[in-house]
């Protein structure tokens, strides 16, 4: 059973590997797999644990935005439906 980071942690983690540790060490020690820890990087490398945090909030934010304007979408599309029907 494998058990989530979260993305503190794997800031964390991406820090020892910053200070010299080598990704097999790390992969080991954390139990991750290496494809795991770059994937990581390619997303959180260069992060400090307030960056992650404002990410999540962004992406909160554009989740809402996105779920907003589909509802205005489908709205605007019913009422032209409806005036073209009068």
């Amino acid at each position: 059973m494998t058990k989530r980071k979260t993305e503190s942690q794997i800031v964390a983690i991406l820090k020892e590997a910053e200070a010299g540790l080598s990704v097999p060490e790390i992969c080991r020690q954390y139990g991750i797999g290496q494809s795991t820890f770059y994937k990581w990087r390619e997303k959180y490398g260069g992060m400090e644990a307030s960056d992650v945090k404002r990410l999540k909030e962004l992406e909160e934010e554009n989740r809402r935005l996105k779920q907003m304007y589909a509802e205005l979408s489908l709205k605007s599309q019913m009422q032209a439906d409806i005036i073209k029907k009068l």
